[in-house]
C-alpha cells in the first residue's frame, strides 16, 4: 500500500504541474531559431544538418521524438490495416504500398505479422503490431507474452493498449506495471513500444496521468487511439500529450487522419508518427507518386 500511495502522490503532483503549464506560452529559441544543445538539430537547424550530411555523414544523432524539418510525410505514417476480416491479399497490397511510398511501418494484427515480415524483408519499412487490442483489458503478463510472440514472428514495433479500467479506478501502480511488462518484453527484443491511451474515453486529467505513466514506464511513444473506440485523434489531445511527455518520446496520432491537411495539422500539434489507413492518399496529396521501389504484390 505504501507503493500505491507514493505513486498516487507523485501522479497528483505531476498532474497539477502539467495542468498549470498548459496555458503558459511555450519557450522560444534564440533569434536564429537554431538549437543544437539538446539533440534537436534535425528539427531546428536543417541547413546545418544538410551541410553535415553533404560532408559525408551517413547518420545524424537526434533526441527521440524530434522530427527533421525536411522529412517526407511518408516517414511519419504507420500504414494501417487492423480490420478483423483483412485477407492475405490485402496485407500483401498494404506491404506493397508501404515499400512503394516508404512508409515508416505497416501496422497489422498479430496473426499477420509473419506474412508482413516476409513481404517486407530487405526494406526499411518496419512491422508494427498491436497488443491487448483493442480493449486493453487483458493482464500485463498476457500482453508481455503477446509481445514476445510478435517479436519472434518479426515485429519490431508494438502498439499496446493500456488498462483503461485500472486508470479509471486510480490504480496507477497496475497501469504502470501493465505498460512496464510490455516495455521490458519489447526492449529485450529490440522493439519499440507505443502506448495507446484511448484518449476519447479519458478526461484531460486522465490523459495527463496516462501519458506520464507511459513515459515513467519507459515507453517510446504515447498514442491517442485504437481507431475502434468512440473517437480518434484530436489536435487538442496530441498537443496535450506532447506537452506532458516533452521532446524525449514520440507522440502518435491515430484514428481520423484521412488526408494531407489532417496529417499536417497533427504534426504541427506535436505528432511524430501518424496511424492511418489513408497513407497512399496523404502521400499523393503531398506530391509523392511513389517515392520508393517495389515489385507488385504478386512478386513477393
Amino acid at each position: 500500500m505504501q507503493n500505491q500511495a507514493a505513486v498516487e502522490r507523485i501522479i497528483e503532483e505531476i498532474t497539477r504541474e502539467v495542468l498549470l503549464r498548459l496555458n503558459q506560452p511555450q519557450p522560444t529559441s534564440g533569434a536564429s531559431g537554431c538549437n543544437c544543445t539538446d539533440g534537436s538539430c534535425v528539427q531546428n537547424c536543417a541547413d546545418k544538418v544538410n551541410k553535415v550530411v553533404q560532408a559525408g555523414a551517413s547518420r545524424v544523432t537526434a533526441t527521440l521524438g524530434v522530427r527533421p524539418q525536411d522529412n517526407g510525410i511518408s516517414r511519419y505514417i504507420d500504414h494501417t490495416l487492423l480490420k478483423p476480416d483483412a485477407s492475405q491479399d490485402q496485407i500483401a497490397q498494404l506491404c506493397y504500398e508501404a515499400r512503394t511510398y516508404e512508409f515508416a511501418s505497416v501496422c497489422i494484427n498479430p496473426a499477420q505479422v509473419k506474412l508482413a515480415a516476409q513481404l517486407l524483408k530487405g526494406s526499411p519499412v518496419k512491422v508494427c503490431t498491436v497488443v491487448g487490442f483493442p480493449l486493453g483489458a487483458t493482464p500485463g503478463t498476457v500482453k508481455a507474452y503477446e509481445t514476445q510472440q510478435a517479436i519472434r514472428d518479426g515485429a519490431t514495433e508494438i502498439d499496446m493498449v493500456i488498462n483503461v479500467g485500472a486508470l479509471k479506478s486510480k490504480d496507477y501502480v497496475t497501469v504502470k506495471e501493465d505498460i512496464g511488462a510490455v516495455v521490458r518484453a519489447a526492449h529485450a527484443g529490440n522493439a519499440l513500444v507505443k502506448v495507446i491511451i484511448e484518449a476519447a474515453l479519458l478526461t484531460d486529467e486522465e490523459k495527463v496521468i496516462a501519458s506520464h505513466l507511459s513515459k515513467l514506464a519507459g515507453a517510446d511513444f504515447v498514442k491517442t487511439s485504437t481507431g475502434f473506440g468512440p473517437g480518434g485523434a484530436t489536435v487538442e489531445d496530441v498537443a496535450l500529450m506532447r506537452k506532458v511527455v516533452g521532446p524525449e518520446i514520440g507522440v502518435k496520432a491515430a484514428g481520423g487522419v484521412r488526408n494531407l491537411a489532417d496529417a499536417q495539422t497533427m504534426i504541427a500539434a506535436g505528432a511524430t508518427r501518424l496511424g492511418a489507413s489513408a497513407g497512399v492518399r496523404i502521400v499523393k496529396e503531398a506530391g509523392g507518386e511513389g517515392v520508393g521501389t517495389a515489385v507488385s504484390p504478386s512478386g513477393y
